[in-house]
């Protein structure tokens, strides 16, 4: 559960960016959705070994 204090007079707008920033920064989402089912990590390995491939394709590109 995140807690956002919130200062006396504080403005409710600038409480809820406050506290959207924090549940970005804990990655809650992400973590929510690769629990929702199993990878193996053959997989996850190989997806990864594809994605820096592509990274360095990217980079080399550009310059």
């Amino acid at each position: 559960m995140l807690i956002v204090p919130v200062k006396e007079g504080e403005n409710i707008e600038r409480a809820l960016k406050k506290y959207k920033k924090k549940f970005d920064k804990t990655n809650v989402m992400k973590q929510l959705r690769s629990r929702k089912e199993f990878v193996k990590p053959s997989v996850k390995n190989r997806q990864g070994k594809i994605r820096a491939a592509y990274r360095q394709r990217m980079e080399s590109l550009e310059l």
